[in-house]
């Protein structure tokens, strides 16, 4: 893809629409000759001569012969998406028709687009930054409400206007700095030190603050990756049925049947969670089987959460051993036990007591406890109630799907997103997140300069590098090759 420079001197066309048989199918064409061209093919009003965002009904003919009944939208530049003349065609569904008359148009000199060529010719007339329409894709391609929530705001300039406020005030010094140089041999001082200090330090927050948003914005993003882990048979690839509600796992009495990962995808409370069943945990001379659980633990490691699988008869030792292991990890995880059906009523009330002992610092008589009972001391490791509350032990019966919903529940409250508030900024992108890092790497270099005894030009060049990684994100500072790398990414029509 070329992109410097731009030719915007040709129209281009692409579908808009996805690709395949449906009701109706849209056609957009933009450049200076987009009206011509359209109007030349089109048996209706004169496009030429009417405003801006109106729409036409008519026929599209190639000679004689007509290839459809159209309407066609027209939006006047610089009043459009990409701020050129632009034409949409929402013609009927058939791959037929619309390959017609792409064609037909194409041999009266429109240009195929290339990939995101639209929103790239939008981001070079100045109707949209490069942050902004990097959100464009992402908001296509957004399949949560969460995912859906964190690109509008991003789209519509949230993430932009305060990192324009941030430049603004360090081009402000920036000059200062710069006019200091001019008068080198005064020794004049128009940049205050302390001033630029305190901004600095300013900037440094925020800067914080949004780098630390990454982890959940990306996770609001991409989803969450949850892992489901236990030993062989403890019903974990039953769990993910039923949390899928389909049989997406195959599900055996024989110990083992899960040599791979198995991963799905489902809603819940508006955020995309990725599930993924694992094989057994445990010793294994199989040497497929093997192959699994060692894959196991490195899902486990790339996790987000872990859902922890307990059968109620299971040893006592293997679940300390395990819960041990999930501990030093240090990744969030619930502790779930499987066959509610297995346990009794009494032994949940005996929890309770238990679970309200351990929540205050007291003793536990562990010569008659049960493995249930275990397992919330592992938990608590008799640390303070709101700990203690967070790792309280869950109960289901995966088979019978008795507890999902309350499982479902527990999940969304332990990542803990529904607490961020979505009008803030939060950031998504890897992209962005570097060029952050990089910033606040350069204006550490200046409050270290600042300082020591050092010449003013050091000091403009680190503000100028910190600019750069700032105008990086928005793109005021840009390249062909970043550009591509961006755009290509984006789907042709778009």
């Amino acid at each position: 893809m070329q992109l410097s420079p731009i030719h915007n001197s040709e129209t281009i066309i692409a579908l808009a629409t996805p690709s395949g048989i449906g009701a109706i199918g849209v056609i957009r064409l933009s450049g200076p000759d987009a009206i011509n061209l359209v109007n030349s093919v089109f048996a209706g009003k004169d496009l030429s001569i009417q405003p801006s965002h109106t729409i036409h009904f008519g026929t599209i003919r190639d000679g004689n012969q007509i290839l459809d009944e159209v309407l066609i939208s027209l939006f006047i530049g610089p009043k459009s998406y990409t701020r050129e003349n632009v034409i949409e065609i929402s013609t009927h569904g058939s791959a037929f028709i619309i390959e017609s008359i792409i064609k037909l148009l194409i041999r009266k000199g429109a240009r195929p687009a290339n990939p995101g060529e639209f929103t790239l010719r939008a981001f070079l007339n100045g109707q949209l930054d490069l942050s902004q329409a990097e959100a464009v894709a992402d908001l296509i391609a957004s399949n949560s409400q969460a995912s859906h929530q964190v690109a509008m705001q991003q789209m519509r300039g949230g993430f932009s206007s305060e990192l324009q406020h941030l430049r603004d005030q360090l081009i402000h010094f920036a000059s200062m700095i710069e006019l200091e140089l001019d008068f080198g041999e005064e020794d004049v001082e128009f940049a205050n030190r302390e001033e630029l200090k305190g901004l600095i330090y300013q900037i440094n927050r925020i800067l914080h603050r949004l780098i630390q948003s990454f982890e959940q914005g990306n996770v609001m993003k991409n989803g969450v990756p949850v892992v489901i882990a236990g030993k062989p048979n403890v019903g974990k690839s039953t769990l993910l049925n039923a949390l899928l509600n389909e049989e997406r796992a195959i599900v055996s009495e024989i110990a083992g049947t899960t040599r791979d990962t198995v991963e799905d995808e489902m809603i819940i409370g508006g955020l995309r969670f990725r599930f993924i069943d694992t094989a057994g945990i445990r010793d294994t001379a199989d040497v497929i089987e093997a192959k699994g659980v060692e894959r196991t633990h490195e899902k486990i490691k790339q996790a987000k959460l872990i859902i922890y699988l307990v059968d109620p008869e299971q040893d006592v030792k293997e679940i300390e051993s395990q819960i041990t292991y999930l501990k030093e990890l240090e990744i969030p995880f619930l502790t779930v036990v499987n066959k509610k059906d297995l346990v009794s009523k009494e032994l949940e009330e005996k929890l309770s007591v238990i679970s309200c002992q351990l929540s205050v610092g007291l003793a536990v008589d562990s010569s008659n406890i049960t493995v249930a009972e275990v397992l919330e001391a592992q938990l608590s490791g008799r640390e303070e109630s709101e700990e203690h509350k967070d790792n309280k032990i869950i109960f289901i019966s995966a088979k019978n799907k008795i507890g999902i919903e309350d499982l479902k529940s527990s999940i969304l409250e332990k990542v803990n997103l529904h607490k961020i508030n979505t009008d803030d900024v939060l950031i998504s992108n890897i992209r962005h997140l570097e060029a952050l890092q990089k910033t606040e790497e350069s204006l550490n270099r200046v409050l270290l300069n600042i300082d020591n005894p050092i010449t003013s030009d050091f000091l403009a060049s680190d503000i100028k590098q910190a600019l750069y990684y700032l105008g990086e994100i928005t793109g005021q500072v840009t390249t062909d090759d970043l550009l591509e790398t961006i755009f290509s990414k984006f789907c042709i029509g778009k």
